[in-house]
């Protein structure tokens, strides 16, 4: 994706939706169902912008770049469903704020992402990657394991090169997690940058969408297109006045006498991960950056049990103002109590997990009951002011790395290869920019390493993985795409 060359881009365009046909009935590629479901206005979107770019007029960077989107992700001319047949007919008609940012910017909006149903916040023994609607979402580089999630479609479509960028969404690991075990870029930014309006949501202290791309540079292009503030969403009051361009902020030699914080504290990864990551950590010291070990953190089991709290608070509350914009005869659903009746009703829905977690939150006792309250502040502070900041003042370091987690794990519930570390709760809970760029294989799995800062420090973060990609190019296709190029 190359914005000196849209009229290529948007040529290209006009095609796509033929590779996404096949690919979206798993004729393409081994691990299918990336892919849920096709804008039925593509192909007249693309001639359109082809047109445009044979007259040389370009609506902005994207003009003519394809880029799929995640279900829970609302556009006007496709339905949106979270992957749940509670929502199989929510269609109405209009784009999320980072939609209209994405259009204006001529990106052609190509189809919906499969993902981890509800964004993988309805069970504690969910299946990464699965949908009611979708089916499961596999990992191209091994389909017998997890494509993890939740945005398991939108970095499947990426690693497979249907389309150069996705959207996705996190809470906490949904971007980074997926990109690192599918082998793409994934950028979750500051919580209040990006817009979250008609977005499906779990919890407005954590959500965020962001961009998913084969390169820190197509991730900092998308993110200038979709960065800004919405009157509709009171968290980004801020965002125009802290966005910039973020492509012309990389710098390949950003690395060069920073110093990088190494988050020892982090545990459970596999041998194999631990081996690539201390490999790559020569590579920053090659690069110029001087590491910080940092062996102490914050109490992560403290954060965790506060973080659960606040996401099942959040999600009741925050679904029941969803469900409440639409429109009441394409979804008759009003409360998350209605949502966990229609599952207990509907027998495609639970054949494979159920829905603890809806069940827990249903529970809950309100944005207004003080152990919320109190479990929001103190597990905000253990990972953002006394967490994340506090590392980075102390060590005096620009920036904190870890491996984004271990490869990616077997969808076989009886194999003991199951997940292996996570760098993602820290940011995720603080509302921190996560960067995740590829940094190797875990037995022949792709593995991801991990960029974290401060608050608004996204474009540093974006920079400092541009360099670190630049120097290790470590990204390398699955074998789908080995084999489609033959």
């Amino acid at each position: 994706m190359r914005s000196s060359q849209p009229s290529r881009e948007a040529t290209e365009a006009v095609g796509v939706s033929q590779l996404l046909i096949a690919s979206s009935q798993g004729e393409a590629f081994p691990g299918g169902n990336g892919v849920l479901a096709l804008n039925d206005a593509l192909d007249d979107a693309a001639m359109d912008l082809a047109a445009e770019a044979r007259a040389r007029r370009f609506r902005g960077p994207l003009h003519g770049v394809p880029i799929v989107l995640k279900d829970n992700i609302e556009t006007r001319d496709m339905p949106t469903t979270a992957g749940s047949l509670a929502l199989a007919n929510n269609a109405p008609g209009r784009d999320a704020p980072l939609v209209a940012r994405l259009r204006d910017a001529g990106a052609v909006i190509v189809g919906k992402a499969n993902l981890s149903e509800w964004a993988n916040i309805r069970s504690t023994n969910s299946i990464s990657g699965w949908s009611a609607v979708g089916g499961l979402t596999a990992n191209p580089y091994d389909p017998a394991r997890t494509a993890c999630g939740s945005s398991s479609g939108s970095a499947v479509a990426v690693a497979i090169g249907l389309v150069p960028a996705a959207i996705g969404t996190e809470t906490d690991g949904s971007i980074v997690c997926p990109a690192s075990v599918n082998g793409v870029v994934g950028f979750k930014p500051t919580v209040g940058l990006v817009s979250r309006t008609h977005i499906v949501p779990i919890s407005h202290s954590q959500d965020t969408a962001g961009p998913m791309t084969t390169t820190v540079a197509d991730a900092a292009m998308v993110l200038s297109a979709i960065a800004g503030s919405d009157p509709a969403d009171p968290a980004t009051a801020e965002a125009d006045a802290r966005k910039v361009d973020y492509r012309a902020a990389l710098d390949a030699n950003s690395l060069s006498g920073v110093r990088i914080g190494v988050m020892r504290f982090l545990n459970g990864y596999s041998d194999e991960t631990q081996a690539v990551f201390e490999q790559n950590l020569q590579a920053l010291r090659d690069a110029g950056a001087v590491l910080v070990e940092i062996t102490e953190g914050p109490d992560m089991q403290a954060i965790g049990r506060g973080e659960v709290l606040v996401l099942m608070t959040e999600l009741k509350a925050d679904m029941a103002a969803y469900l409440a914009s639409t429109d009441p005869v394409q979804v008759p659903y009003r409360t998350l109590a209605d949502l966990i009746a229609f599952n207990d009703r509907e027998p495609r829905e639970t054949v494979l997990f159920g829905q603890e977690r809806f069940i827990a939150a249903e529970a809950t006792q309100g944005l207004d009951d003080p152990a919320y309250i109190q479990a929001r502040a103190d597990s905000f502070r253990l990972a953002g002011p006394e967490g994340i900041d506090r590392l980075m003042r102390e060590n005096d370091v620009a920036a904190l790395v870890a491996p984004t987690t271990s490869r990616a794990w077997t969808n076989d519930r009886d194999d003991d290869d199951d997940g292996q570390g996570s760098s993602s709760r820290l940011a995720a809970v603080a509302g921190y920019p996560h960067l995740t760029v590829p940094m190797g294989f875990d037995r022949g799995m792709p593995v991801g390493l991990s960029f974290i800062g401060g608050k608004w420090d996204d474009a540093r973060i974006l920079s400092l993985g541009y360099a670190f990609e630049q120097r290790t190019r470590a990204r390398r296709a699955p074998p789908v795409m080995t084999a489609r190029s033959q």
